[in-house]
């Protein structure tokens, strides 16, 4: 059996293609895809063959932020059945290795993520019509929220893991920098955490009125002065217990710690390459800088908390196209100034 699925040859050569479709064992799910998101991952994969050393090197189906219908089960499974909307968790770790007999998936020594070029054999993506999955990587969403919505888990997931991170919250003030669509998600996050206030930067306005969408009490366009460099910021060694930063500029750790205050914590969830660190002002405030890095357990409570209309995630959701426009799907996304998360449908 085979199935449509968006492949990548090559940069910018995204072609919707027949894939074979695995035999489902006992333990295994079919799952017919009904929504899926665009990643940043995925758009550096599409518009620039890679990012850093990972690189397609093979085609590569795409995609691991989605949602669908459970076609069949196999006999030995019990906790889904036919006709159950699920998210699909993309993550998939060994279960033997040292980090996860640790309880730390995360950093499973023989990871298979969806969509990923990290490794050879690639390891194929999600953007498919229809998938054969383990059980456990199946979380119901109910009847209540579109599968839109639920394939908004995956991206929801990795912000509750960098709140984590960044430790108690309740009370907290709380700096997000970058309002993409993982900075807007952070924001949900951190109010559900707790946060007495949750402060959110951006280059653009379009980007912090979804912030204030998803529950940031205040929004600061950081190229207009003075940003956060205002002496409300500023004072007394700083306004801040907590960071978030998510852009991955590396101009910004500079510019957030002196509104940081002493023995504050930064958490890094945004990734670039190598940036200068100002490690006086590291050690003068006692800061913790930490880093957040994908997630396990936060997948099911992502999918609890969007099944249950705790965190609405449908303000990211900025643009949907059939699968059969995936290719302009791809280049509208990459439009960050009106774009926020662009999903197709299968």
């Amino acid at each position: 059996m085979e199935a449509l699925a968006c492949v990548l040859h090559a940069e910018k050569d995204l072609r919707l293609e027949p894939v074979p479709v695995a035999e489902m064992q006992d333990d295994q799910v079919l799952v017919r895809v009904g929504a899926g998101g665009i990643c940043g991952s995925d758009l550096h994969y599409y518009l620039h063959g890679g990012f850093g050393v990972v690189r397609v090197k093979q085609p590569i189906v795409l995609g691991h932020e989605v949602a669908g219908t459970v076609e069949s089960v196999g006999a030995n499974v019990k906790r889904v059945k036919p006709g159950d909307r699920i998210a699909l968790n993309p993550s998939r770790p060994c279960g033997k290795c040292k980090f996860c007999q640790a309880g730390e998936h995360q950093h499973c020594l023989d990871m298979w993520f969806y969509g990923s070029a990290m490794r050879i054999p690639h390891s194929q993506g999600a953007f498919r019509e229809l998938i054969v999955v383990e059980e456990h990587q199946c979380e119901p969403v109910g009847d209540q929220v579109s599968l839109g919505e639920a394939a908004c888990c995956e991206p929801l997931s990795v912000a509750l893991h960098a709140v984590q991170q960044a430790g108690a919250l309740t009370g907290k003030r709380v700096l997000v920098t970058g309002s993409g669509p993982i900075g807007a998600l952070v924001v949900a996050a951190a109010r559900f955490a707790g946060a007495l206030e949750v402060v959110a930067t951006d280059l653009h306005d379009a980007a912090l009125k979804k912030a204030t969408e998803m529950g940031a009490t205040r929004t600061v366009n950081v190229s207009v002065e003075p940003g956060l460099k205002s002496e409300e910021f500023t004072a007394d060694k700083g306004y801040f217990d907590v960071v978030i930063e998510c852009t991955g500029a590396a101009v910004v750790l500079k510019d957030v710690i002196p509104a940081l205050r002493p023995r504050g914590t930064i958490v890094q969830v945004g990734v670039t390459g190598e940036v200068p660190i100002p490690i006086n002002a590291i050690v003068g405030k006692e800061i913790r800088l930490v880093g957040a890095f994908r997630f396990h357990t936060e997948y099911a409570l992502a999918a609890r908390l969007i099944k249950e209309g705790r965190i609405n995630v449908k303000p990211i959701i900025t643009a949907t196209l059939p699968v059969n426009r995936a290719v302009e799907a791809f280049e509208l996304a990459a439009d960050r100034r009106s774009q926020m998360k662009v999903q197709l449908t299968f």
